[in-house]
């Protein structure tokens, strides 16, 4: 095997710059490593990920944009997803969920002995372990979308309407639609004050609510919300019209 081989890819994610250029220092006394690039925060980590495909993200849970634990969420959408080693200063409720679910992290300071460490015993993050950081992490402020091998981060204030479709939600903007496959129930719930439901299938962003009218169709009316920046309209349910009469 060649030495590029056996050279593990890095990129680091963290707002601060002492921070990236102290493991930049420490990296660089390691053997067999190389950083591929840096982010500030975690929505940059995520494009600089896809873009150039490191084995390994030294990921800092509080950044500004998009924190940690909400980008190494939307990671696990990358072909391969790369192991992940979170960096922090104390936490005492992160410091308590990682060690209950065997996620790896660098307390700051971080000493080279512990980042050796570390890195030579780096895992993939189980779904499991995901799910036991959610308590940890703030109000998602993305989307992630795995489309053609590619994973399209959406910023909540851009979706018009999220729309359930069998298996799947549909989600709109001003540009297209997007397919996702989470639950509506529980992005209302996430989300909630964010997004109203309109129908049992539907939530939309009041923002982007102009107006309602009736349509006159075959049988009885039915009442519809017109929406900004798109022809399309949303049917409102019988148990929703008491939004109609409060706008």
């Amino acid at each position: 095997m060649t030495e590029a081989a056996t050279t593990l890819r890095i990129l680091i994610a963290d707002d601060e710059p002492p921070a990236r250029s102290r493991l930049r220092d420490l990296l660089a006394e390691l053997p067999d490593t190389h950083i591929v690039a840096e982010a500030k925060n975690g929505k940059e980590a995520i494009e600089l990920a896809a873009l150039h495909q490191p084995q390994l993200i030294l990921l800092d849970i509080r950044m500004p944009v998009m924190d940690g634990l909400e980008a190494a969420a939307h990671m696990q959408k990358l072909q391969p997803a790369p192991l992940v080693i979170f960096t922090t200063a104390y936490d005492a409720h992160a410091i308590q969920a990682f060690d209950l679910n065997a996620i790896d992290y660098l307390l700051k300071p971080i000493r080279a002995e512990r980042l050796q460490t570390a890195l030579h015993k780096a895992q993939a993050l189980l779904p499991k372990q995901l799910d036991a950081l959610k308590p940890l992490q703030k109000k998602r402020t993305h989307l992630s979308i795995h489309e053609r091998g590619k994973v399209i981060l959406l910023a909540i204030e851009d979706i018009i309407y999220l729309r359930a479709e069998l298996k799947y939600l549909t989600v709109r903007t001003a540009s297209r639609e997007y397919l996702l496959e989470e639950s509506l129930t529980h992005l209302e719930t996430e989300f909630a004050g964010q997004f109203l439901r309109l129908h049992r299938n539907c939530l939309v962003a009041p923002q982007y609510i102009v107006g309602y009218e009736k349509n006159s169709g075959e049988g009885e009316n039915q009442w519809v919300a017109l929406l900004k920046d798109i022809p399309e309209t949303i049917a409102v349910s019988r148990r929703q019209q008491h939004l109609i009469k409060s706008s």
